[in-house]
């Protein structure tokens, strides 16, 4: 990678093209989840941070172009082509033809839907957080369709695939991704 911005050069491009909150949210998410398995790999954490803190770019104002008009838009952000394959992959079969390669276009792919799972199911809880959530639970509502019936479960198990892990690895490592972000995105629950 050859100019990689700070995550306030990050944050600043991020905040141009999304207004809301929700969506700010899980990008936010999505990059703390990317650090905690950058970690784990031990590769590059800001770099992979970084890659889900944009990730959905183009989402909010170009819906009908996601993962195609993010290449243009990191491009003329002056983002080289590996950063924005890493960016793009995560699409892959839906609204992208680049496949995930790297361990973080593995990780990013399958994340990205698996955080939106995790946080429903954390906001159903007494607690509305993600520090008393477990693995289990998070399997429960996986395995019951009509939850979060807009998560595409078949495209997670195919990312857990991709890495070589076990589903309920996936799902504890981006719980405890969550878990250190969890008073920025809104599911540290009451005072611990």
């Amino acid at each position: 990678m050859n100019h990689l911005p700070t995550r306030e050069e990050a944050w600043n491009l991020l905040c141009s093209y999304i207004q809301s909150e929700s969506l700010r949210r899980h990008v936010l998410t999505v990059e703390g989840v990317m650090r905690h398995f950058a970690r784990k790999y031990q590769e590059d954490e800001n770099e992979w941070g970084i890659i889900g803190l944009l990730h959905d770019l183009d989402f909010e104002q170009y819906p009908e172009q996601h993962c195609t008009k993010v290449r243009e838009l990191l491009r003329d952000n002056g983002f080289d082509e590996e950063f924005i394959h890493a960016v793009a992959s995560h699409g892959y079969g839906l609204c992208s033809d680049l496949e995930p390669v790297t361990n973080a276009e593995k990780v990013l792919y399958t994340i990205d839907e698996l955080t939106g799972l995790i946080y429903a199911a954390a906001i159903m809880r007494p607690s509305k957080s993600v520090m008393d959530l477990e693995t289990k639970s998070v399997k429960k509502k996986f395995k019951s369709p009509a939850f979060a019936a807009n998560v595409d479960r078949e495209l997670i198990q195919n990312g857990a695939d991709r890495l070589g892990l076990p589903l309920d690895e996936v799902i504890e490592e981006t719980i405890l991704g969550m878990r250190e972000i969890a008073d920025q995105i809104g599911l540290a629950g009451e005072a611990q």
